[in-house]
């Protein structure tokens, strides 16, 4: 196993097998520095791309053209490239960063100008985000949320075995892992004969999912092929649905989702790669009935990622692990989600967002948010000693992902947020 000349903990969720890609800006960059910008996190440090490319190292026959991608203060124009060149950009990121690779080892000046230390920067969005649409494709979770509203007998819709159902997000309301989520306030569901109430939720929820990040788009008109979906898929990250349940459940028949969920979504800032998971895929779950033709995948895989979700109560000191589920819980596959999106001809472009949906496993503390966790408030969550239905302000929800390769990780660091009082 390659190692790098840079120190990397056992621990670490970036190592030379990761190589996550992300958008930072240096707390204290000089003037003539450009920023924001692309960087690559290897361990504790943030490799900087336009560092790297004006110094000429991107030398393949692709990128030796097209390095100016690595001078943009987003990730779109390297996402629009494709697979090739991610290919390429990350056979190269791994040569410089390996131990036995003098090229940035011993160019003290480069490395200076090149590998800023995290605790110096500012991670940001890593790309233009055009659109967003969030997916519902964990049958446990379908199932439980169904239970819930609808009762055992009518729990999952006939319609749901059969496509990836899905709405369209809010992209201007996503925001980087750490920024504060405001209580939304809106109205809730009506009392007997009352009118509808109104002001801030009462039903604060998290919804543990992932996110793909679109790279190369397809043309209006031409829908993707299930088989080439993933030619169109850069990577994943972390995702929180933040979900206020009770404005949510009065809006939502019957178009589904709207200011219920439209306040705020938090993501993680690192982008892994499909190639840096590939050693994790494994087979995705049985499908029954056969879903039809343009769904049907010569080969049906999910990727073996752990999940975790922590809640620090406000007042706390330290979170409360509440939840273990694996993206392997997903009935439907990120192909799937692809080529249904598109088979009505729906033109993706670089950047898009496509969530996961909450990601739920069968076990009772692998539920995936707090509507589940405590079936809608009917139970009390015990955190350590403090105990919630719903989110209290002041509460801090983080997420975590990390795949255990042999003698080396490939994780998401974390994707946080904290509720804040809602507006007066």
């Amino acid at each position: 196993m390659a190692n790098s000349f840079v120190q990397v903990s056992p621990d670490s969720h970036f190592s030379l097998q990761n190589l996550p890609y992300g958008i930072f800006h240096p707390r204290d960059a000089a003037a003539d520095q450009p920023s924001p910008r692309p960087g690559v996190a290897i361990g504790d440090y943030v490799l900087d791309l336009s560092a790297i490319a004006s110094a000429g190292l991107f030398d393949g026959p692709i990128l030796k053209s097209s390095s100016e991608c690595f001078l943009q203060t987003t990730l779109n124009a390297f996402l629009q490239l494709g697979r090739p060149a991610w290919k390429e950009a990350r056979a190269t990121i791994q040569k410089l960063l390996s131990a036995d690779e003098p090229t940035l080892r011993d160019n003290a000046s480069l490395r200076k100008k090149s590998l800023f230390p995290m605790s110096e920067v500012e991670m940001l969005l890593p790309t233009v985000i055009g659109d967003y649409t969030d997916f519902f494709s964990s049958m446990h979770h379908a199932k439980n949320c169904g239970t819930i509203f609808r009762g055992p007998e009518n729990a999952i819709p006939v319609n749901w075995f059969h496509l990836p159902i899905a709405y369209h997000g809010r992209a201007s309301s996503i925001v980087i892992s750490g920024t504060d989520i405001i209580r939304p306030r809106g109205q809730g569901y009506p009392i007997s004969d009352s009118p509808p109430s109104f002001g801030p939720s009462k039903k604060m929820d998290f919804e543990l999912e992932m996110a793909a990040i679109v790279g190369p788009g397809n043309e209006l008109g031409k829908p993707v092929n299930v088989n080439e979906a993933l030619d169109h898929i850069f990577g994943l990250v972390l995702m929180n649905d933040w979900s206020a349940r009770d404005i949510q459940a009065w809006e939502y028949v019957p178009l589904g989702p709207f200011l219920g969920k439209s306040f705020g979504t938090t993501i993680s800032p690192w982008i892994v790669t499909l190639d840096a998971l590939e050693p994790f895929s494994c087979d995705a779950p049985n499908q029954v009935p056969n879903p039809l033709p343009y769904l049907a995948e010569s080969k049906h895989k999910n990727y073996d990622i752990p999940l975790q979700v922590w809640i620090k109560p406000a007042g706390q000191n330290d979170p409360f692990l509440v939840t273990k589920s694996n993206f392997n819980n997903l009935y439907w596959t990120l192909s799937q989600q692809v080529a249904h999106h598109t088979i009505n001809g729906c033109n993706l472009r670089p950047g898009d967002l496509l969530g996961t949906g909450t990601i739920s496993g069968p076990e009772p503390d692998s539920l995936g948010c707090l509507l589940e966790l405590t079936w809608n408030g009917k139970n009390l969550l015990d955190l350590n000693g403090v105990s919630r239905h719903f989110l209290e302000d002041g509460d801090e929800v983080i997420f975590s992902a990390c795949c255990k390769g042999n003698n080396y990780n490939v994780g998401f660091g974390k994707c946080s947020g904290k509720i804040l009082p809602a507006h007066p």
